[in-house]
């Protein structure tokens, strides 16, 4: 192996961690509501988020895969593999909540200014980890991501919201008329 395979490597790997850490911060940054709920799915139940995960991307990358290479039109290719590709988005999303729950086992001083400082901690040790061999690449990066799709899909649904009384709105208008 020359310099320049071992250099190919390194910053093939490089790329990879700091790419998985800017999908999970940005997640952070875009939707931090749903990076919170999607860590409570994670602490509350991490088997049914699995699960839930499991379920939603078994039938969708088969899909994905089995039309995309069955079909012999590139636009259909091209649409199957975008919809893979979403799914990795979105289990990218999800396992930021993942990130955030490792990240708040690693406390900080300016978690409280800076809550985004506890999913880059979080990420950079989950990303790590996914570098032991064998280990890291076959069971912890897709268990990670399966589980990611389950925690978006369980977290996306958000709470009602709550609305102002009848009563309330008028006073509101008298109030301020008389002030």
């Amino acid at each position: 192996m020359i310099l320049a395979d071992i250099l190919q490597w390194f910053l093939l790997i490089l790329g990879a961690f700091l790419t998985l850490n800017a999908h999970w911060l940005g997640a952070h940054a875009l939707a931090p509501e749903l990076v919170s709920r999607a860590h409570q799915r994670y602490v509350a139940s991490p088997v049914k988020v699995t699960l839930v995960g499991l379920a939603i991307a078994t039938p969708v990358l088969a899909l994905a895969i089995g039309v995309g290479s069955a079909a012999p039109h590139p636009v259909v290719k091209a649409l199957c593999a975008g919809l893979g590709l979403l799914t990795g988005l979105l289990a990218l999303i999800g396992s930021a909540g993942l990130a955030e729950r490792i990240g708040l086992g690693l406390p900080g001083e300016r978690d409280a200014q800076q809550p985004w400082r506890r999913v880059m901690r979080g990420g950079a040790l989950l990303g790590l980890s996914f570098l032991m061999p064998f280990l890291g690449w076959f069971v912890l990066l897709p268990w990670t991501l399966i589980s990611g799709l389950g925690a978006w899909a369980l977290a996306g649904r958000a709470p009602a919201p709550v609305r102002p009384s009848v009563d309330a709105a008028p006073s509101v208008a008298n109030a301020s008329a008389t002030a």
